[in-house]
């Protein structure tokens, strides 16, 4: 990539542009849940959506900001109507779409659907073909109630004939397709607010144009639900977090905890990491069977506190004195991050490749300076005072230290 990766400061002062779709929606990252990964194409019905919502309730969920149940792929039939409109599936939405989204709407949550840019979505439903059946589709989503859209990029313009589900031959870029959505959205904004979500896989290096077509984009490949998933996507985010910023952010993907791939250590970590990155936080696990060790990771009001906080930057890697730095190329998860809050600095500790000790002082770290600061780690609540920290972590587990300046004397961050 041709970011570097100490970024805090260009993360930190990176002037942001107005935005084509500045709409008021996504002024910090998404929080949610989203069907795909609990039972594919099984999930894409009226009842997930249902008893998702009431879990959003009686788990707690609501109250600590997940609000979007997303519907992905498979929702629709397999063909357009004699008008070229959408038809959800009978059989999933025996009352139709706008029955549920205003159930889920009673409940002061939001709902979501699924599209793509191509001729078809990615599980071979009908696609809104680029600007063929843009306006049309934006049409039905107003008149469902429809808060959200994830926007796929299967069977899009390919040099192959057809385009396959997956090009690895683009004919022209990803902005072109992506276009006639972000225009009708646009052009609904007076009646409905949408947040439009790009998931392009982070071709066409989505990060540098992403906030002037939606307010999130996926910037990479599936997440797998494994720990080379969660390594790959997590070491790539440090390059571009200077991207990220209120109204728009990169999305990590689904958070994929509750996957039998991953220990407990390695649901911190990815939970943790996903925060601090100012990624959307969504979740791709059935709530009914949802464990209640990661239920606590789940619920953890200060991590995401630390996700959904006004500045809305992402927290990028730093290299102590004396310690290796980042290699840009291994895919391996850096020790070192940080971020700038509103009141503090966020530290993220990562023991991605060993186990061990892992120290820092303030004074190295950006945003803070000489002097003494109060803190508090996320995942064990230990509090404590003083000029830096240190933490013994195993492997593949996190620490999530905020470090509070609001109110204090010395060090940079209060000057700011």
């Amino acid at each position: 990539m041709k970011y570097a990766r100490n970024s805090f400061l260009v993360a930190l002062y990176w002037p942001r542009v107005a935005k084509a779709l500045d709409n008021g929606v996504g002024l910090t990252p998404h929080m949610g849940w989203s069907s795909w990964n609990v039972a594919q194409c099984d999930a894409a019905s009226a009842k997930y959506a249902l008893d998702t919502a009431e879990k959003f309730i009686s788990l707690g969920l609501k109250d600590l900001g997940y609000e979007y149940i997303n519907i992905d792929d498979c929702w629709s039939l397999k063909s357009r109507d004699e008008n070229g409109k959408l038809v959800p599936d009978p059989g999933k939405w025996p009352d139709g779409i706008k029955p549920v989204a205003d159930r889920i709407h009673d409940l002061g949550l939001k709902f979501g659907l699924y599209g793509c840019a191509g001729q078809k979505t990615c599980a071979g439903y009908p696609g809104s073909d680029g600007d063929k059946y843009a306006a049309s589709d934006v049409s039905q989503l107003v008149e469902w109630g429809v808060d959200f859209w994830k926007y796929d990029n299967c069977y899009t313009p390919c040099l192959d004939n057809p385009p396959p589900q997956t090009c690895q031959r683009p004919a022209g870029n990803s902005q072109e397709w992506y276009a006639p959505m972000r225009d009708a959205i646009l052009g609904v904004q007076e009646t409905r607010k949408i947040h439009f979500n790009l998931c392009n896989w982070g071709r066409d290096d989505v990060w540098g144009w992403g906030d002037d077509y939606g307010h999130s984009w996926r910037m990479s490949v599936d997440n797998w639900g494994d720990w080379e998933s969660v390594e790959r996507i997590g070491s790539a985010a440090a390059d571009i977090a200077e991207y990220s910023g209120p109204g728009g952010f990169n999305d990590l993907d689904m958070l994929y905890l509750g996957s039998p791939k991953l220990n407990a250590n390695e649901e911190r970590l990815h939970f943790g990491l996903w925060a601090i990155a100012k990624s959307p936080l969504v979740l791709g696990l059935d709530l009914a069977t949802i464990s209640n060790a990661t239920l606590d990771i789940i619920r953890n009001k200060g991590i995401i506190d630390i996700n959904q906080d006004r500045l809305g930057k992402a927290a990028t890697t730093f290299t102590p004195p004396g310690r290796p730095g980042p290699e840009s190329e291994s895919g391996r998860i850096y020790p070192y991050w940080a971020g700038p809050l509103s009141d503090g600095v966020v530290i993220g500790l990562c023991a991605g490749s060993s186990a061990g000790t892992y120290a820092v002082d303030f004074r190295d770290v950006p945003g803070l300076g000489d002097g003494s600061y109060s803190w508090e780690e996320m995942y064990t609540g230990q509090t404590g005072t003083g000029t830096g920290v240190s933490f013994d972590i195993d492997l593949h587990d996190m620490r999530v230290i905020k470090v509070k300046t609001a109110g204090t004397k010395g060090g940079r961050a209060a000057e700011l």
